[in-house]
């Protein structure tokens, strides 16, 4: 055979080798994402919910965007704000709760809120601020608690401390450990 067919042969075997060679390199991120579970993700937007108990309200929550996620361990998430109005035996609202963030844990009955948490009674006018707050309805009696930073206005002080323990009408509170309490008249307060 002539040689230079020869080499032109070793060239073209040794090309494909290569094109063979690098043809077969996976990307890492696309196996990835090929082998991953994919997750049940239920959207529901301006949503109005409302808690009952033998018929009565007991809370109606509202928030511009509810995500039910259905994976191993499923949750409800509230990504974009969320308000709580809670009701006495009488229908009336008697406290309510603001929160950028929260987040239903199913299987634990939980709810955990996160930044800029408000908590308000509106006939004793006391106000929680915090950025960090659990909601359990399994603990009757201490409904709200965390064990982060918490600002507590009264209409004559603000409580500053580290954790804290409420009932869901946040009528009875306790701060856990106090670090400061100031003493301000009411009409220092900005409405």
């Amino acid at each position: 055979m002539n040689k230079s067919l020869i080499y032109k042969l070793i060239f073209a075997a040794f090309m494909l080798g290569c094109i063979f060679l690098f043809s077969c390199e996976n990307n890492e991120a696309k196996v990835k994402a090929l082998s991953s579970k994919s997750v049940a993700v239920e959207e529901a937007k301006e949503i109005l919910l409302n808690y009952t108990i033998g018929g009565k309200t007991k809370a109606i929550l509202k928030a511009p965007l509810m995500l039910n996620v259905q994976a191993s361990i499923p949750y409800t998430e509230f990504p974009r704000t969320l308000h709580t109005d809670f009701y006495n035996e009488n229908g009336k609202i008697e406290s309510f709760l603001n929160a950028k963030y929260g987040k239903y844990k199913q299987s634990e009955s939980i709810v955990y809120l996160k930044d800029s948490v408000m908590v308000v009674n509106l006939e004793k006018g006391d106000t929680l601020y915090c950025n960090e707050l659990y909601w359990d309805r399994n603990k009757i009696g201490n409904e709200f608690y965390t064990d982060k930073p918490v600002r507590i206005r009264t209409k004559t002080e603000v409580i500053n401390g580290l954790g804290m323990e409420s009932n869901q009408n946040f009528k009875n509170w306790h701060i856990l450990n106090s670090t400061g309490t100031i003493t301000v008249p009411a009409s220092k307060f900005p409405g």
